[in-house]
Parts: structure tokens; C-alpha cells; sequence
């Protein structure tokens, strides 16, 4: 007599009624959402301007370093961050800020900057921007003040973990340390060019040195301020580090964004992404995620209930599993967080 073969299968968390899946199944599903929410995309901004305006683009650039155009046809975008929802924020060369939703569609943020340049959230979302001698601070809906000023060129900036803020101001050659309650200090002085910032994952802060008779570099201060030489290029730029720890690193001689490993190892990511020479160019890290959020700005953060479900089915659907019609029905508001309590 033969054995009858079972088959182990799991019932959905999120609302599919009269189904059940096999182990395989679950098991791609969870492959496919993880790998798709380590996949960190490097954005870039081509800072062209000038006589033949409207030519500057923001570039897409995968993890294995393959290019695409998410938006073209700008007037020298320059800084760029990301905001929690993982909408792109541009400083854009007409004295406004842009946002761009993770599917590319455009609008205005902020009008009526002189010299927006560098970007950087804070850990309660709010936007803060260099525009010229000031930086000013937007909160998530789009109010403004004048956080700092008297800068000679505030270019890039960062925070580091904290909350105190980090200017390269390009004129006096400094960076300055601008604590929450607005205090302000000098941090780093004697610097050529300081153009942007970025802290890795230690509390080590990294400056790009534009360019000066010997070329560009790239300095890593400790916390307490101690400086050391971490790398040589022709004239660095925009800078940003990944999740793993490694700097990328935009150089304007020859248009390459080069990669350098935690032990300071150098390789070329990609070479010559569409950089209009002579333009500067700023880089930002989209964050991670499974799918991209549907509100199309970042004051429309309501709570959508089909999410989760949809998001299972699309994964599910990946991994060639038969649902059957209608095997997945939207959760209602508190389903999910009542199955949890």
C-alpha cells in the first residue's frame, strides 16, 4: 500500500482566505522581498547649466553600476537627499527645490533660494539646504526658516549621529559643526576647497577637497578632529557611503564614480555617467525598500490597508505561484494590527 504524500504548506499573515501555499513558495517570496529591500540605487546629479540651459540630468545607477536617466532636461541640478519615504530632493539651479517620487514624477518643493547647493535630512525629516552664505531648514511641510548664516559658500552638508550638523564652506576653506541649538564652531580649517561632506558608519567624517595646485583630495577626520589623508583624485565632488561601509566618490577630471572599500581599496564603479566636465555633481543613496511608497508627496503619509497585501501578492506572483482569482482580499484598516495583538 502506498503512502500518501503531504505536503506542508502555511497559511498567508496577510488576508488570503481559502488558500495555502507551499513551503518553496514562502521561502522565494522571502528571497525576493529581502533582496529586493537590500538593493541600494546610487542617484547623481550632472550639474550642467549655462548658455544651452535645461541640459542637466539626474542619473539611476544600479548596484552593479549599470546607468539610466530617472529625470533629464534640468537646469543644473546640484545637491541631492532622500527623504524617509525615499522621495528625492534636488536643489535645482532656478533657486528652487525639486521632488521627485520614487516613480519619477516632479514637483516643486521651494521657491525663491539664491544659491541652493547641498542637502541633508535630520532625524525628524526636516530638509535643510545651503543657499549661499545661509542654510536654511524646511520642515516636512514645506515651512521655512533661517537656521544659520554668515558662511562665506555653504556647500555640502551632513549630520552626524548626534544631530549636530556639518558645513564645508567653500570660501574660508573650513568645515564647521553647527549643534542643535544652533551653536557654531569650527571644526576642520585650512582646507582648499572643502565641497562635500559624509560620515561613515564609525563617526569618521569625510571631506572632499575640490581641487588646489596638486590636484583634489579626499580627508577623513576623526571625531575629535584629527586628520588624515584617505585618498588623491584629480577633483573630487559629491560623495556618499552605502550600507556596507564603502565611499563612492564623483570625480569631475575624469567623470568616474569610484568605490572605495572600508580598507581604503579603490575601484572604478562607473565610468563617465553622462558628467557634463566642468559641472559639479552631488551623490545620494536612495533608501532601501520593498515597494516604493504611493503617496506623491511627503505630507500625504496616510496609511494605505491594501499595501502589505498587495505587496505579498506581487512577491508571490514573482515566484510563478497560482494564486487563483480572488485567493488574496485586502486587509481592512486594523486586520494586520489586530492579528499582531
Amino acid at each position: 500500500m502506498k503512502k500518501k504524500l503531504t505536503e506542508t504548506k502555511f497559511k498567508s499573515p496577510y488576508g488570503i482566505a481559502g488558500h495555502s501555499l507551499t513551503r518553496s513558495a514562502w521561502l522565494s517570496a522571502i528571497i525576493l522581498i529581502c533582496s529586493s529591500a537590500l538593493a541600494e540605487n546610487l542617484f547623481m546629479s550632472d550639474g550642467y547649466s549655462g548658455i544651452a540651459r535645461d541640459l542637466g540630468n539626474i542619473y539611476k545607477i544600479t548596484p552593479s553600476g549599470a546607468p539610466s536617466t530617472f529625470a533629464s532636461g534640468l537646469d543644473g541640478p546640484l545637491g541631492l537627499a532622500f527623504d524617509r519615504a525615499g522621495n528625492l530632493f534636488v536643489a535645482y539651479g532656478g533657486g528652487a527645490i525639486l521632488e521627485f517620487t520614487p516613480g519619477g514624477t516632479r514637483s516643486t518643493f521651494a521657491v525663491g533660494l539664491n544659491q541652493p547647493e547641498g542637502l541633508a535630512f535630520d532625524s525628524a525629516d526636516n530638509l535643510f539646504v545651503t543657499d549661499g552664505g545661509s542654510i536654511l531648514e524646511f520642515t516636512p511641510n514645506g515651512a521655512r526658516i533661517i537656521f544659520a548664516s554668515g558662511f562665506g559658500r555653504a556647500v555640502g552638508l551632513a549630520f552626524d549621529g548626534t544631530g549636530n550638523l556639518f558645513v564645508a564652506d567653500q570660501l574660508s576653506g573650513n568645515v564647521n559643526k553647527i549643534a542643535p541649538s544652533g551653536m557654531r564652531s569650527t571644526f576642520a580649517s585650512g582646507l582648499s576647497n572643502p565641497f562635500d561632506v559624509a560620515f561613515d558608519s564609525a563617526g569618521n567624517l569625510f571631506v572632499t577637497d575640490w581641487r588646489n595646485g596638486s590636484g583634489g583630495h579626499i580627508y577623513k577626520f576623526t571625531s575629535d578632529g584629527m586628520r588624515s589623508t584617505f585618498a588623491a583624485l584629480g577633483a573630487p565632488e559629491g560623495l556618499a557611503f552605502d550600507s556596507s561601509g564603502n565611499l563612492f566618490v564623483v570625480d569631475e577630471d575624469t567623470g568616474n564614480i569610484f568605490r572605495f572599500a572600508p580598507d581604503g581599496v579603490r575601484s572604478t564603479f562607473a565610468e563617465a555617467v553622462g558628467l557634463s566636465l566642468d559641472e559639479v555633481a552631488f551623490l545620494a543613496f536612495q533608501p532601501a525598500q520593498t515597494t516604493p511608497p504611493t503617496a506623491s508627496h511627503r505630507r500625504q503619509r496616510h496609511r494605505h490597508g491594501k499595501t502589505k497585501t498587495n505587496l505579498m501578492e506581487q512577491m508571490l506572483r514573482a515566484t510563478g505561484t497560482d494564486l487563483g482569482e480572488g485567493s488574496i482580499k485586502p486587509d481592512d484598516d486594523n486586520s494586520a494590527d489586530n492579528a499582531e495583538n
